[in-house]
């Protein structure tokens, strides 16, 4: 299949010259959009669970959760290094002393070859990017910023929590320390149009960033999200709304930008709507196809820096 945008298996390729998988990591970490630093409720669209595995609540340390997940990875897909992902909510938020021990730990695991760190924009300082940066010398270091939407609007329905300046800033403190930066947007966020959307493409393909990962919004059992889709105050994007957004999305990103991901995982018991979520296979070829019949590619609509 031509692939028309710079996946994350090809990255992983062109860097160590074989196959690499990432391994999603619950630390047990909080948020402060839901401890009541900023907030109770959290993101509209997030329930209690978050992203995360529950792996922690069920007693497995940061090692065994490598280690059991190395043991499947080696035999499925050949895999021969690994990047251990900070997946489940905040993974910055928390004492320094404690970030250090949980991000040797995952180090110290034999054939890890770097981190993925997931947090938010306005959960990092210098104490923590200066730590990532020491572990940028000898091992690849990705950071992802969840940011969503470029539009304040967006942000404040969804009970975000910060704004898009807080982004800028965040990306300002982490240039220049050899960490690699990738961006989380959703698509189909409560309010915003395909224009809204795309010009939040054209905004951070200005910023320099290495990587993006692209989530369809979908509503999740016990989330605000699930009470607006209820009450018909907020309807699911189609299949085909999406692809075309995210195929003229692609378009106007820089062609060096890694594309981290296509769409959501949402998890079978907790998925109200829509129902073509589940079906990853199917969307993920009307995307391939779709940028073949409309003869886009990523980097084509890009106006440069």
């Amino acid at each position: 299949m031509e692939n028309r945008f710079y996946d994350l298996n090809t990255y992983f390729k062109d860097i160590f010259g074989h196959r690499v998988h990432k391994i999603a990591i619950d630390a047990g970490m909080s948020c402060p959009n839901r401890d009541g630093t900023l907030s109770t409720r959290g993101c509209i669209y997030c329930n209690e669970r978050g992203s995360g595995t529950g792996f922690f609540q069920q007693g497995l340390s940061i090692t065994d959760q490598i280690e059991n997940a190395k043991r499947f990875l080696a035999k499925r897909y050949k895999a021969r290094k690994f990047i251990a992902y900070f997946q489940a909510f905040t993974n910055t938020y928390a004492p320094l002393p404690r970030l250090r021990r949980l991000y040797d730990e995952a180090l110290a695991v034999a054939d890890v070859a770097g981190l993925s760190i997931g947090t938010r924009p306005d959960c990092v300082n210098e104490e923590i990017l200066s730590l990532l940066e020491s572990y940028a010398k000898t091992h690849l270091i990705w950071i992802e910023y969840g940011l969503q939407s470029a539009h304040d609007r967006t942000l404040a329905l969804i009970n975000r929590g910060h704004n898009f300046n807080a982004f800028e800033e965040a990306v300002r403190a982490t240039r220049n320390r050899g960490i690699k930066i990738c961006v989380h947007v959703i698509l189909g966020l409560p309010g915003e149009s395909q224009r809204d959307m795309l010009e939040t493409a054209k905004i951070i393909s200005q910023m320099g960033l290495d990587g993006i990962k692209f989530h369809m919004l979908y509503v999740v059992r016990g989330t605000a999200m699930e009470a607006m889709y209820r009450q018909g105050a907020y309807p699911c994007m189609t299949r085909d709304a999406y692809v075309d957004v995210l195929c003229e999305f692609l378009a106007c990103l820089p062609k060096t930008m890694v594309i981290q991901r296509l769409t959501s995982d949402p998890h079978p018991d907790e998925l109200v709507a829509p129902g073509w979520a589940m079906e990853k296979k199917q969307t993920l070829e009307l995307i391939h196809q779709t940028l073949k019949e409309m003869d886009l590619y990523q980097g084509k609509h890009f106006q440069g820096v």
